[in-house]
């Protein structure tokens, strides 16, 4: 029993990382229609942001959140306003196959700039946990998984009282009146792109205290954002909460009863069942 409450502390402290690296991606998949998969390099871009101003200012990673998230937000709106919007009316393998490419340019930068070492954040604190009766929680994680939360809670607030939020969810109902609505699409486009990698970044620099940095860091990231995505509700900022909070849990789970190895085959197992019994996912509205 207590093992079986140790391992479900920490899929829960997991799954706060995965909720938000999955609230950027689904943002876009749900929004834009694209799957990003230069996803996973924007949270490596957020990772090495944390990673310079603690090396050269030493400043704490969890202040380095908004930075990354500024920086990586900028990035995804260039990226989206002169690169992406090009196609974005394209056939979906196209977007795909762009966003691809676009990943592989960001990770050999980065090698370039970085090399290949695997790099480290250390604090103070990094070591530090504390016991709950038989569990054992780590600081880290735990002022991780309230970031995590805190995020969660301002995004589903800018969404839903905001101007530029009420327009991002009217053009994903109906972005043809949204346009009669005024809505100048390209620019919200990108601004939800924006969101999307702003987002990833501060997943990265969260990360950064957890993960070992280095420039491929973020392709393992992708296939969890996809799975918790689909898992929670796409588009859905609460469905990105549940579902990276289940899937954090079965992850734990998974590498704990069946192996490190084949945790993920484990997620998908119980992605798949979610699927049967509501295809919506978790928190997912069925269409009309």
């Amino acid at each position: 029993m207590d093992l079986l409450l140790q391992d479900l502390v920490n899929g829960v402290l997991a799954g706060g990382i995965f909720a938000v690296v999955a609230l950027g991606f689904s943002l876009v998949w749900g929004i834009m229609n694209i799957i990003n998969l230069a996803h996973g390099a924007f949270v490596m871009l957020g990772a090495y942001t944390a990673f310079v101003l603690f090396s050269a200012w030493n400043v704490d990673p969890f202040v380095s959140v908004p930075i990354a998230f500024v920086v990586l937000f900028a990035l995804g709106y260039a990226l989206q306003r002169f690169v992406l919007n090009v196609v974005v009316r394209a056939p979906i393998l196209t977007t795909f196959l762009l966003t691809f490419g676009l990943a592989l340019l960001i990770v050999n930068i980065v090698l370039l700039v970085f090399h290949g070492d695997i790099k480290g954040i250390t604090t103070s604190y990094s070591g530090a946990n504390f016991s709950l009766g038989p569990v054992t929680v780590a600081w880290t994680k735990l002022l991780t998984l309230g970031a995590a939360l805190l995020i969660t809670a301002l995004m589903q607030l800018f969404l839903s009282v905001t101007k530029t939020g009420r327009a991002i969810r009217a053009t994903a109902m109906d972005i043809g009146a949204a346009q009669l609505s005024g809505v100048r699409v390209a620019h919200l486009y990108a601004i939800v792109f924006g969101l999307g990698a702003g987002l990833a970044g501060a997943a990265g620099a969260l990360i950064s205290l957890s993960y070992s940095i280095q420039p491929s860091m973020g392709d393992p990231f992708v296939i969890s954002a996809f799975v918790v995505c689909v898992l929670g509700g796409l588009g859905s900022v609460s469905g990105a909460l549940v579902g990276g909070l289940v899937y954090g849990v079965v992850e734990a789970f998974g590498s704990q009863y069946v192996g490190t190895g084949v945790q993920d085959a484990v997620a998908l197992v119980v992605l798949l069942i979610v699927l049967i019994v509501r295809p919506t996912g978790i928190m997912g509205r069925a269409a009309a």
